[in-house]
């Protein structure tokens, strides 16, 4: 059955209600994260431009080292006990953040361990939680669940964005991580009251195989089909940009304009609204214009306002960071809405635990080598320089996507039998033995440090 766009999923699911309570306090923890850990690199441990740029690096290297085998796991096993020890260990070590700082421990090394392992529990959290949700969800009611969990999600970042900044201003950078780590509770108890269950993997359902024979159905699935090769090939262009300028724009906002640590919080808050913007309408436009049609137009189209944010001055100019920032988070989460929907209903269920992970490996792996690049250039050019070359990657990423089937298109696929590619089991198992995967490659879950915007 159809719902309308404002149909009552909320009202009518309560699982659905759940996983969205929890999803939602989650991002709104990882929004305040996003503006503490670097105001406790930059204020209380003196950090340099490269080490904040690190600090971001360790946040999503994991997604290049245990991606690919995290996404069988994930298919192997029931998603939604992961997800629960993986929110677990996320509070922990939030919390352990403050304490080391009362008792002197604190240090660079120590918050870089911090982000590396709360991102390794993020890769677990994102990769089951993205297989988990069409599970408990009717096809048609997905792309009502995907608007609402982005568009919450982007709320909170507005909320969790300029209450970071605030926290950091009266109690200090470090007791905000507190925050955070109170969110995770809350998205585990959310997670505990979940009703629904999963039947057990068995023998009879998933027939043991070699971890690296999984690990190459899920890489397979993207070599050969054009549509999935093209999404990633972008998410990863794309991710390289906005984690560039995303990892030192806090530093940018201090030094460069001269801004405290309010008013950055502010101000980052101002442009997550774009996400919920793009959360509001994606379903909107795309339905009047086409989903591949609308994707370009999100994807493409606003963020040539990026070019903005290099530009940003005090005074009156903080408004150029704003319109640039909030149409980038417009395009993202919009994009990522379309691109989700298209996701669960293209991809067959048993791969898509394999598809979420090996398309993170590929997309999410550029994420650090931004991080490390923002960082490099900020140290090497200045910071000003290295924001407006950063910036400008994010439009030039996007054109992957307009020389691609994207652009011949109205709508993308919705189901299996549109597939380019034809008897794909068959191809699967002929092909065992045979991979290339080309140099190609959307936006996403851990404690995002800067903005949070990136292409799932």
């Amino acid at each position: 059955m159809s719902h309308g766009i404002r149909g009552g999923l909320l009202r009518r699911h309560r699982d659905f209600r759940l996983l969205w309570c929890g999803e939602t306090a989650g991002k709104f923890g990882a929004s305040v994260t996003g503006v503490a850990m670097p105001l406790v690199a930059v204020s209380t441990l003196h950090a340099s431009t490269f080490e904040v740029g690190l600090l971001s690096a360790a946040t999503w290297s994991p997604w290049m080292i245990i991606g690919l085998p995290v996404g069988v796991w994930v298919d192997r096993l029931r998603r939604r006990p992961i997800m629960l020890a993986a929110a677990a260990v996320s509070l922990l070590l939030f919390a352990s953040v403050p304490v080391t700082a009362w008792s002197g421990w604190l240090s660079i090394g120590l918050l870089l361990a911090v982000a590396l392992l709360t991102g390794t529990a993020a890769v677990f959290f994102q990769t089951a939680y993205s297989a988990y949700l069409p599970s408990i969800l009717e096809p048609d009611d997905q792309p009502e669940g995907n608007a609402k969990l982005h568009g919450s999600a982007s709320a909170a970042q507005i909320a969790g964005l300029g209450s970071g900044g605030l926290i950091a201003q009266l109690a200090g950078a470090v007791n905000g991580m507190f925050a955070n780590a109170a969110t995770f509770l809350v998205s585990l108890l959310c997670l505990a009251g979940i009703r629904h269950r999963e039947p057990r993997v068995t023998g009879t359902e998933h027939r043991p195989k070699a971890l690296v024979s999984e690990v190459r159905e899920g890489l397979r699935l993207i070599a050969v089909d054009p549509w999935f090769r093209t999404f990633t090939l972008f998410g990863a262009a794309s991710n390289l940009a906005l984690m560039g300028y995303q990892s030192i724009q806090v530093v940018f906002l201090v030094r460069s304009v001269g801004l405290p640590p309010g008013t950055v919080g502010a101000l980052i808050a101002a442009t997550s609204a774009g996400g919920v913007a793009g959360a509001f309408a994606a379903r909107r436009v795309a339905d009047r214009i086409g989903t591949a049609r609308a994707t370009l137009l999100f994807e493409l189209g606003l963020p040539m306002l990026a070019l903005l944010i290099p530009l940003t001055v005090g005074g009156a100019g903080i408004l150029l960071f704003v319109t640039g920032g909030f149409s980038v988070s417009a395009g993202v989460v919009a994009g990522n809405i379309i691109k989700a929907s298209f996701q669960q209903r293209y991809c067959p269920p048993d791969l898509l635990g394999r598809l979420t992970a090996s398309t993170a490996f590929l997309s999410y792996g550029t994420i650090p080598i931004g991080a490390l690049l923002g960082g490099a250039l900020g140290t090497a050019l200045g910071l000003r320089t290295a924001m407006a070359i950063t910036t400008a990657g994010v439009p030039l990423a996007a054109l992957i996507l307009l020389f691609s089937p994207i652009r011949r298109s109205r709508d993308l696929p919705t189901s299996a039998s549109q597939r380019v590619i034809p008897n794909f089991r068959w191809i699967l198992m002929a092909s065992r033995s045979y991979l290339v995967i080309e140099p190609f490659p959307t936006s996403g879950d851990a404690a995002r440090l800067g903005q949070g915007m990136e292409r799932e």
